[in-house]
């Protein structure tokens, strides 16, 4: 598995922040300025090409930091 080091990178990418962003394992997603339902779209796109994991809307919307996200892949 992926270090959540590796995962941050891979969530900066899936998302495309327009602006540069620091995100930690801490960083809750709402804070945030270009989350939204486009980023979230990235992100289960990113579980399931990057790590071959189904996850849906409602799994998203249950987690509230970066660190939440990355035990979805538990």
């Amino acid at each position: 598995m992926k270090t959540i080091a590796q995962f941050i990178d891979d969530f900066l990418i899936a998302v495309d922040f327009q602006e540069p962003v620091k995100v930690t394992p801490d960083t809750e997603l709402r804070s945030l300025p270009e989350w939204d339902s486009l980023a979230a779209l990235g992100v289960i796109v990113m579980f399931d090409v990057d790590y071959g994991k189904t996850i849906v809307g409602d799994d998203i919307k249950n987690c509230v930091t970066i660190t939440d996200l990355y035990k979805l892949l538990g």
